[in-house]
This record gives C-alpha cells, sequence and structure tokens, in this order.
C-alpha cells in the first residue's frame, strides 16, 4: 500500500490553491464541496493544491510550501506529491474515494464511473438510517461482536447496500427476528496465492471471520482479505473454539 487513504474534515478550514486556469478551477470546485475556504500563498493552511503549468514555478512553490511543513499536491507530479486527490463517488454521507497514488487519473475516472453506476441513490439514506437506529441497534445486540455479526448479515441480504432500499427498511430489520449467521470453524483450502482466486462466499467469510487459523506459508495477499481487527493465529485451531466464526487457511499445494 503506497499510500494511508483518510478522509480530511474540511469544513471552515483553509486550503492554499495555487495556479490559474482549467486545472485550477477543478480544485477550487473540489475545496468548495468539502467546505473549506480558498486562500493564498501566505494564507496558514495545512494543506495546499499547486495547480501551475510552468515547471520550475510550480517546482519552486512546492518547495516554498513544503518549507513551512505544509502538505502539498502538484496537480500532474506525483513525484513532488505529499498527497493525492481521488476520484468520487459521493453517495452523502457514503464516499467511496478511487486513488491510483497520482499513476493514473485516467484509470481512476474509469473506476469511478464503473462504481457510481453499481450504487444505488438510497445508499445515502440507508447509512443514515443506520447512524440513526445505533441506540436500537447497541440495545438489541448488547454485546459488540453480536452487533458486528447481526449487521454483517442484514448488509449482505436484508439491506443489501447494492439493492434501492426504501425508508422504512432499518425499522423493519430491527423488527424482524435474528438472521442465522454463520459461527464455528470453516476450512478455506486455497487454491492458489492469488487472493482474486477467492470465492465469493470465501472472500466474504475471510472478511467477516473472528478468528483467523493460518499456516506461515500463506502469503500476505491473502491474508490482507481478512478483516482488519479479526484475531490472527499462525497455528492450528484448538479446542474450545474462541466464540463467532473461526477460519482455517490450508496453503496451496
Amino acid at each position: 500500500m503506497h499510500s494511508l487513504p483518510i478522509f480530511l474534515r474540511l469544513e471552515g478550514r483553509p486550503v492554499i490553491l495555487l495556479g490559474e486556469g482549467a486545472a485550477r478551477d477543478a480544485k477550487a470546485r473540489l475545496i468548495a464541496r468539502a467546505g473549506a475556504i480558498v486562500v493564498g500563498e501566505d494564507g496558514e493552511a495545512a494543506l495546499a493544491i499547486v495547480a501551475i503549468d510552468d515547471e520550475a514555478s510550480a517546482v519552486a512553490a512546492v518547495e516554498r510550501l513544503k518549507a513551512r511543513g505544509i502538505l502539498v499536491n502538484a496537480v500532474d507530479r506525483p513525484a513532488l506529491c505529499d498527497f493525492t486527490l481521488p476520484a468520487i463517488v459521493d453517495r452523502d454521507p457514503v464516499l467511496v474515494a478511487i486513488g491510483t497514488g497520482g499513476a493514473s487519473a485516467g484509470l481512476a475516472k474509469v473506476l469511478r464511473q464503473r462504481i457510481e453506476a453499481l450504487l444505488p441513490a438510497s445508499l445515502g439514506a440507508l447509512a443514515v438510517a443506520l447512524d440513526g437506529a445505533r441506540a436500537a441497534i447497541r440495545a438489541r445486540w448488547v454485546e459488540p461482536d453480536q452487533r458486528r455479526r447481526a449487521i454483517d448479515a442484514a448488509l449482505e441480504n436484508t439491506l443489501d447496500p447494492l439493492r434501492e432500499q426504501d425508508r422504512d427498511a432499518v425499522a423493519r430489520w430491527l423488527a424482524a427476528p435474528d438472521a442465522i449467521v454463520e459461527t464455528g470453524l470453516v476450512t478455506i483450502a486455497l487454491r492458489s496465492d492469488d487472493p482474486d482466486d477467492l470465492s465469493l462466499r470465501e472472500a466474504r467469510l475471510l472478511g467477516q471471520a473472528d478468528t483467523v487459523f493460518h499456516a506461515e506459508a500463506i502469503p500476505p495477499a491473502i491474508l490482507a482479505r481478512v478483516r482488519a481487527d479479526a484475531a490472527r493465529m499462525a497455528a492450528s485451531p484448538s479446542e474450545p473454539l474462541p466464540p463467532g466464526l473461526s477460519i482455517l487457511l490450508i496453503a496451496a499445494a
């Protein structure tokens, strides 16, 4: 992973923007969408975007800004960038950001267009409804692991985020009986070291597992598909199993 993806809250905060022309205007619109305030080079800010065409002028501006400890994005000059600006799919409050580290803005744009077509307009409303139901969800599923498994199961089925959901979908889910959630030990025998060879079910289980047992030989690319806060043990499972869903990963022959 070449960069750490983060979302910055910039409402009412200054961002330095230098340059002129179409590239500068596009960045100004993006800054405005985030609720930030465009200021000049002498402004006090933590971030700066340099959209200057002339190479020497752009490099000099970047050097001046970095000397002040400001993080800089230099348009079309990835080697000079402390951060890059992704292509964005906006389903407020859901944001999907696609970045290539400056390697290809065109590729990021096409991926954004493909993902845009997959995500329904109701996705933002679903996120708002889930946020509004936090207290009810906590009351029904008291333990954090219970909540996570219940929400995972709902988003796989009843509240599928890739389907249009009406405004009462979350309320109906909360009123319905608990769905059957997979627990215990599931063995996944890898067919290769390529994570793209995982089946959809296998990828889903790795994303839901509470504990993953694996041999040392399991490649990092496969382990990267495991839920980030799942326990990982380079050992065979023993009795009794930990609570929740456990996965045993067997290396490819």
